[in-house]
C-alpha cells in the first residue's frame, strides 16, 4: 500500500556540532528545579490530600511572579500566558479553584483575564478533552505553562498501555514544539503509594519532576510536598495547612526547611551594604553555581557588616536576594543584578 505521508528519517537526525542550551527554568522549589520549559511533571497523591491546592499555590507562584509557599517562579519574557485544565470538578467548584489562585496571586480578575485561561472540560469526553487541550495550546502560543488537574479523565481505561502511550505521546509533542511546561495531577493507589495505572507508571518514567502530596501522620489538617523523583537536586519537604480563608499556608512546626525570618532579618542591611556585599561577592567572576554562591555570600556579608552566617542562614539570605531581584538565576548559575531596586 502506498504511503500517503512518507516520513523523511534525517529530520530526526540529531547535529551534534549543534549547542543546545539548558532548558529554561520557571519553577523552583528551594534549590531544586522543578519545572523547565520544554518538559512536564505531576503532582500525586491519595484522594483529599488537598493535591489541588498545592497546584493552586503553584500557579499562583507563576501567575504573580512571587514565591507563593516553597515555590520561587522565574517567568519567561516573551509569554505571560497561562492555561489551567481541570477534567473532574464542577463548574461551581471549578469557580472556586480559579478563586483561590487569584487570592494566592493578590490578582484581581481584571488583571489577569488575558494571561489566565480556564478550562472545565468534565462534560466532555476524553477524546474531546484532547482535542480541547490541544486547540487552546495551539490558538493561545503565549501560553509557558499547562496544568492538567486530573490526567486520568483523558483516557478511557487508565490501565490500557495503548491509551498512556498516546498521552504521553501529547505531552511530549505539546512540551517540545510547543516549548512549555506542563503540569499534571494524577491519584495514588488506595493501597500502596504508587501512582495508579499504566498510565501513572509512565508519568513517573518520562517527567522531569513527581511531587507527592501526602496527609499528615500527626494532624489530618495538614498537608505534606515532597519530592517523589527530581531531575535536579531533591527539596526538603514542606508542609502546609489550609487557614481561615481556605487558602494554604506554610506550617513551620512541620516544615524540614528552615525559615529565614528567624533571628537576624536581612532587611536590617542597608542598601549599600548588601550592594557592597555583593559587589565584593562578584568581583573575580559574574557567575557562579549553587555551592560557591553560599561561600563567596558568607565570606562577603562577614568582611562587609560583620555577620556570621552558617550554611542554611546564607540559603535564606541567597532566597531573600533572589525575591528582592538583588542576584538573578539563570539555570543553575546567579549572577549580581547591579540594577536592583531595594
Amino acid at each position: 500500500m502506498e504511503n500517503n505521508n512518507p516520513i523523511n528519517w534525517r529530520e530526526a537526525r540529531l547535529n551534534i556540532n549543534e549547542e543546545f542550551s539548558e532548558p529554561p527554568v520557571i519553577l523552583m522549589v528551594e534549590d531544586s528545579i522543578v519545572c523547565t520549559l520544554g518538559n512536564f511533571s505531576a503532582s500525586s497523591g491519595k484522594d483529599k490530600s488537598k493535591k489541588t491546592f498545592n497546584v493552586s499555590a503553584m500557579t499562583a507562584s507563576l501567575l504573580s511572579g512571587k514565591p507563593v509557599l516553597n515555590y520561587y517562579p522565574f517567568l519567561p519574557n516573551d509569554r505571560q500566558k497561562i492555561l489551567y485544565v481541570d477534567t473532574e470538578q464542577s463548574p461551581f467548584h471549578c469557580i472556586k479553584v480559579a478563586k483561590r489562585i487569584l487570592k494566592l496571586a493578590d490578582k484581581e480578575l481584571t488583571e489577569v483575564e488575558d494571561s489566565f485561561i480556564f478550562l472545565s472540560l468534565r462534560r466532555y469526553a476524553p477524546k474531546v478533552r484532547i482535542q480541547i487541550i490541544e486547540q487552546a495550546i495551539e490558538d493561545n502560543p503565549e501560553i509557558f505553562l499547562v496544568i492538567i488537574d486530573g490526567i486520568r479523565d483523558l483516557v478511557l481505561d487508565i490501565n490500557s498501555p495503548s491509551e498512556a502511550t498516546e498521552i504521553m505521546g501529547k505531552l511530549l509533542k505539546w512540551t517540545d514544539e510547543k516549548s512549555i511546561h506542563i503540569h499534571t495531577v494524577i491519584h495514588l493507589n488506595k493501597v500502596d503509594e504508587n501512582t495508579r495505572g499504566h498510565l501513572g507508571t509512565e508519568l513517573n518514567n518520562k517527567a522531569e519532576t513527581v511531587m507527592q502530596v501526602t496527609k499528615s501522620t500527626d494532624d489530618s489538617n495538614i498537608s505534606v510536598v515532597s519530592p517523589k523523583s527530581v531531575r535536579d537536586v531533591e527539596f526538603n519537604p514542606f508542609a502546609f495547612c489550609i487557614n481561615e480563608n481556605a487558602l494554604p499556608e506554610l506550617t513551620e512546626s512541620h516544615s524540614t526547611s528552615k525559615q529565614p525570618s528567624k533571628g537576624f532579618d536581612y532587611n536590617e542591611l542597608s542598601e549599600s551594604e548588601h550592594r557592597e556585599a555583593l559587589e565584593m561577592a562578584f568581583e573575580s567572576i559574574p557567575q557562579v553555581g549553587y555551592n560557591q554562591l553560599i561561600e563567596v555570600l558568607q565570606k562577603a556579608y562577614q568582611a562587609v557588616a560583620g555577620v556570621d552566617f552558617g550554611v542554611n542562614k546564607t540559603k535564606g539570605l541567597k532566597k531573600f536576594l533572589i525575591n528582592k531581584r538583588m542576584i538573578i538565576q539563570i539555570g543553575k548559575k546567579y549572577e549580581y543584578n547591579k540594577d536592583f531596586h531595594y
